[in-house]
């Protein structure tokens, strides 16, 4: 049971993934409830994908064990491949069939009867907003309409868990909010489990809980708004007339350290919005603009990792440690 009293659907006990003396994930322990918005916040190298290919039974692990939908994803592997949705981070559409013949051909695939299956190519087409283009071949579509395709034929054979890497990578903002509105009806009005990887800190803010990876290890894991109060300051930044004379003053008068940077002063501080009334009336120095921002998921991750989720993680083993088993 997760800490809530929900029944996991997807558990993991030390599992570990290694390739030669590069460990790729190191010991994992999760517990996702079911109908959440998971997420896997990290760099590159971090382990994500990896995690979630020894989830979707594509990777076996080193040691441990790990079960999705009540289903041990070595030993009953062809059941947990029947109760999820996978939606890889490049496009795996057969880009010379048509919309709805990709649909139909993934129905084939699982086994899904003909009936039923004209049932849920129709309702997926509407809920992605892809019924209009039923019939056209999939090379004519924005990258965004492949990508809800790709949704959409991950939920066809009705997934208890639907699995996304990286699920919109290389695609403009608009086009990310539109299939993130897709995206968060699944769990509030099918139920659906989604487990996502993301590099987007906009993204992450829509999970239900977030994991923070790094070097294979777990480093936290809590919902974002809890994640966030670990930081409990916010940041202020402020140009002034003279910003060594007012970085100065700042330490002497408060107590506060600031930084200073091509753009003004900056430094933390609890409750930011309530302090600068104080900071304008009895600094001396005139201040010509000032910014108060709370604290966001990258400063968690800069808190736990001591580097930005935007710098380089390491290497992807799977890549470069020899061929998968």
């Amino acid at each position: 049971m997760t800490s809530s009293g929900t029944k996991a659907v997807i558990r993991t006990e030390g599992l570990r993934k290694a390739y030669g003396d590069i460990e790729a994930v190191a010991g994992l322990d999760l517990a996702v409830p079911a109908g959440e918005i998971f997420g896997f916040l990290g760099p590159n190298g971090a382990g994500k994908s990896t995690t979630i290919n020894m989830l979707c039974t594509l990777l076996r692990p080193t040691s441990g064990r790990a079960s999705v939908a009540g289903h041990d994803t070595v030993e009953e592997a062809d059941e947990v491949r029947r109760s999820i949705g996978l939606v890889f981070q490049q496009t795996t559409l057969d880009k010379e069939l048509t919309v709805e013949e990709n649909l139909r051909f993934q129905a084939d695939l699982f086994d899904v009867p003909r009936r039923r299956a004209q049932d849920r190519i129709g309702h997926l087409l509407e809920l992605t907003d892809l019924a209009d283009r039923r019939d056209a071949a999939v090379r004519t579509l924005s990258g965004g309409m492949q990508r809800r395709l790709e949704i959409a034929r991950g939920l066809l054979h009705s997934p208890r868990v639907l699995f996304l890497d990286e699920p919109t990578t290389g695609l403009d903002p608009q086009t990310r909010g539109v299939i993130w509105e897709y995206l968060r009806r699944l769990p509030r009005e099918h139920g659906v489990t989604i487990f996502l990887t993301t590099h987007h800190l906009a993204e992450a803010e829509y999970c239900g809980r977030l994991a923070i990876m790094d070097g294979g290890k777990l480093l936290v894991e809590d919902t974002p708004a809890l994640l966030k109060a670990v930081i409990a300051s916010d940041l202020v930044e402020i140009r002034t007339g003279d910003d060594r004379a007012a970085a100065e003053a700042i330490r002497t008068r408060f107590g506060i350290e600031a930084a200073e940077s091509a753009a003004g002063l900056n430094f933390r501080v609890a409750d930011g919005a309530a302090f600068v009334p104080r900071l304008c009336s009895e600094l001396t120095v005139p201040i010509h603009s000032v910014t108060v921002t709370p604290p966001t998921l990258d400063d968690v991750f800069l808190h736990y990792t001591g580097r930005t989720i935007r710098d380089p993680g390491g290497p992807d083993p799977t890549l470069t440690a020899g061929p998968r088993r």
